[in-house]
């Protein structure tokens, strides 16, 4: 099994270090800063030997070559976007395999939030890593995509199994769920969320891991029926303010 170790970083990212006991590999996954990814690392005596990015942010791909200088570890990141991301090794589309140890996941092609993110799924250990496409209660900005780019991509994430633990970049969650309370005042799962992740935030507590059954029962975004729900529906988290 994976071990998940999640590193707060900056204001609201996590980083993750993925961790193969068997093999001792340590994949680390969207870096934005090495210093407390190369000291969570050292402190459990784990050794990086790969970076996987989703998609070219510089809150994603900032501490690539530091981590790289420092491990030796390879990257890999979504075709299309190498230019933008430093020390990439592989270039990977949907239906590519990527390994940790005897651990195997699946990329998962979801533009939207850039044009070439991608997602990595281990679907034997029950783990999805997505970036900036799918957050706890919300979605990515439509920076380089569409928002029929999107809805598919969010599509493709709800079809994974339900138990499946979501590894998203950010903790937005808060502002996410006052979000989705203005679209759905009614739906009683998303009120009782709202109250856990309330508590959570004030005892300091992260709210991710998230599980693809809870977005699809809280999500405004993955709940949309349409492109045209979907599209109405992120612009109005673009203007919100709550």
């Amino acid at each position: 099994m994976l071990e998940v170790v999640q590193v707060p970083v900056l204001s609201d990212n996590y980083v993750y270090l993925v961790h193969d006991a068997a093999s001792g590999e340590t994949a680390v996954v969207d870096p934005a800063v090495p210093e407390p990814v190369l000291e969570a690392a050292g402190a459990r005596g784990w050794r990086i030997t790969q970076i996987l990015n989703t998609h070219w942010h510089p809150d994603h791909v900032g501490a690539n070559a530091a981590i790289k200088a420092a491990t030796g570890c390879t990257i890999t990141g979504p075709a299309g976007e190498e230019a933008k991301i430093p020390g990439i090794d592989r270039a990977v589309v949907e239906g590519d395999a990527v390994c940790i140890g005897a651990a195997v996941g699946k990329v998962i092609d979801v533009p939207g939030h850039t044009a070439g993110h991608n997602a990595y799924h281990f679907a034997a250990d029950g783990l999805l890593f997505c970036g900036d496409t799918l957050f706890a209660m919300g979605c990515g900005r439509l920076f380089e995509g569409t928002p029929e780019q999107m809805f598919g991509s969010l599509g493709k994430l709800m079809a994974l199994p339900d138990a499946t633990q979501v590894y998203c970049a950010h903790e937005y969650t808060a502002s996410n769920g006052r979000f989705a309370l203005t679209v759905e005042p009614d739906n009683h799962a998303l009120r009782e969320r709202m109250d856990a992740v309330i508590a959570a935030r004030g005892a300091g507590r992260p709210t991710v891991p998230s599980t693809i059954a809870l977005e699809r029962a809280t999500n405004p975004f993955t709940r949309a029926a349409t492109v045209d729900e979907f599209a109405a529906r992120r612009a109005g988290k673009d203007s919100f303010r709550g």
